[in-house]
């Protein structure tokens, strides 16, 4: 009886705490759109890893090893000298016209996330369009508990949501006239 007590005891005193230590959780993030231009044409535009010129937001991209597993490139955001995204290629096929990939190195205050990883897709769509998903999974930019507003789940999802949408918009964009 004694036992069963300072067990009751001892869960009430320490799952609290149990609850509270976890951390932060894997956050997800899948945008899409259907653009006016078939697959290749799409994949033409978004298939060089080492060339991110479509999305508004890079002014430059530059890199090593093409498209092969671990090829790097280094983005440069918004004007020469802007912020920059470190990322490694780990998955890559043509034939499938989808690409994955992670970032290695960011400063939190460019993109709050931590340890993300994302894949860019084109697959048919309806009267010979395409459609072009987009999709990450991220940890937020403070790993503890506590974060900072600009550092927490919200605004981890609302950065990575920002960029994705940004360059589906511009994709849209760029095969409105198809």
């Amino acid at each position: 009886m004694k036992l069963s007590r300072r067990l009751i005891v001892l869960l009430a005193v320490c799952l609290p705490m149990v609850a509270q230590a976890h951390g932060p959780t894997r956050q997800k993030v899948t945008l899409s759109v259907e653009v006016s231009a078939p697959p290749a044409e799409v994949w033409a535009v978004i298939g060089n890893f080492q060339d991110m010129s479509w999305h508004p937001a890079v002014f430059s991209s530059t890199g090593t090893g093409g498209n092969e597993i671990d090829a790097t490139r280094k983005l440069v955001l918004g004007a020469e000298g802007g912020p920059t995204i470190d990322e490694i290629l780990y998955k890559y096929s043509a034939d499938k016209m989808s690409y994955s990939y992670r970032i290695t190195e960011v400063a939190v205050e460019v993109l709050p996330v931590t340890n993300y990883s994302s894949h860019l897709t084109v697959k048919p769509a309806g009267d010979g369009g395409s459609m072009v998903e987009w999709r990450g999974a991220f940890y937020r930019g403070y790993p503890n508990n506590d974060p900072p507003p600009e550092l927490n789940d919200e605004a981890a999802i609302a950065a990575v949501s920002g960029v994705y949408q940004a360059g589906l918009d511009a994709l849209a964009a760029r095969f409105a006239g198809n």
